[in-house]
């Protein structure tokens, strides 16, 4: 089993500058490659201390020249705020800077915040999103872009430098809606999962995408990539009391930043699915409730019990890679590296030993 590392950048502790977060992240990026890891995955987001990464593919670019054989993953690239013919130039720039490590994951997003200051209508994000991973996808394939559709218009040019090699089997989405992943069945392209709904719900989708893929593609979906965030301890309580500071801290940043208390995304055409987690998370008690749900269903505790959870992950959802964030929500980065240590000389062998990648 593909076992690998996520950087995210968050900056929402007040006592430190974006500065120390930098220096920081990448000092613990830096570790990957060395303890194994098979991948390191960055993710894109905009104007709030949520993550402070709003390139993920500039940021993949300066580590594909610190490193030489790790894979590289966007977590995601956001379509509907770039330009496509941009993000397929620079997919194919990032392949060639590493000799064809990266791993292309792309999403459609979900901040208001980032939306409007980007000056996209979020209605339309759902068709910006599909039109704009149909010509990237169908361009890395064949080295030229082409398309003409509602909101995708683009004249017939070369990509220059051409395609290292074909993105097929290498390129993922995020979905969390059943018609975004009925979109990424019918692109034929994998599912990058971050734990956050009952995994029978989870299950059952799932079950969808790859209903659709098959009867779409003529063959059966991969094995889909989760992403969990992790607190590996020898102690099991102090463990505990971590994921339940940090892991709950990354939440509330996650309520924060996609506004989950209120209900704007019930009312916005394209994110319906959203309405029951509104409810919930404005009724009373509410938040505290999707909390402890969402600190459960990530990997923490000693290394016996990471691996256990991670192995049950794997059970519900057949996932071929799983990556894991080490820091996030001001956790001190001493515990951070701890933590990632930890995982990579007692956990990740097990992992690795289950499937091949």
């Amino acid at each position: 089993m593909h076992v690998g590392m996520g950087v995210i950048f968050q900056a929402e502790d007040e006592g430190r500058t974006d500065g120390d977060v930098y220096r920081n992240e990448l000092r613990l990026a830096d570790l990957a490659e060395p303890l194994g890891f098979d991948s390191i995955w960055g993710v894109e987001h905009h104007f709030t201390g949520h993550t402070v990464c709003p390139d993920v593919l500039q940021y993949l670019s300066y580590l594909a020249g610190r490193t030489r054989r790790i894979q590289l993953g966007s977590m995601v690239v956001v379509l509907p705020w770039h330009q496509p013919m941009r993000v397929a130039e620079q997919a194919v720039m990032l392949d060639h800077l590493s000799d064809g490590r990266f791993l292309f994951g792309i999403g459609r997003g979900l901040g208001r915040v980032e939306f409007e200051g980007f000056g996209v209508r979020q209605e339309d994000s759902r068709e910006i999103f599909a039109e704009a991973a149909q010509m990237i996808l169908q361009g890395l394939e064949r080295g030229y872009c082409e398309f003409d559709g509602k909101f995708v218009k683009q004249v017939r040019r070369e990509l220059r430098p051409r395609p290292f090699k074909s993105f097929r089997g290498r390129t993922y989405a995020a979905a969390v809606s059943p018609e975004s992943s009925a979109i990424l069945a019918k692109l034929g392209i994998g599912m990058l999962i971050m734990p956050q709904k009952p995994w029978d719900v989870v299950a059952a989708e799932l079950g969808e995408y790859r209903r659709i893929f098959r009867e779409v593609n003529g063959v059966e979906a991969p094995p889909p990539v989760v992403a969990g965030w992790v607190l590996c301890d020898e102690d099991a309580a102090r463990a505990r009391r971590h994921a339940v500071e940090h892991i709950g801290g990354y939440w509330s940043s996650l309520v924060r930043h996609y506004e989950l208390v209120g209900d704007h995304l019930a009312k916005m055409r394209g994110y319906e699915s959203y309405r029951t987690l509104q409810q919930m998370m404005s009724a009373p008690g509410g938040i505290d409730m999707m909390t402890e749900f969402f600190v459960n269903l990530q990997s923490f505790g000693t290394p016996e019990q990471c691996y256990e959870k991670i192995m049950d992950i794997k059970r519900r959802s057949g996932a071929g890679a799983f990556v894991g964030v080490f820091s996030y929500a001001g956790m001190p980065y001493d515990v951070a590296e701890r933590s990632l240590r930890l995982f990579a000389s007692k956990v990740m062998p097990r992992i690795k030993a289950q499937a091949p990648a």
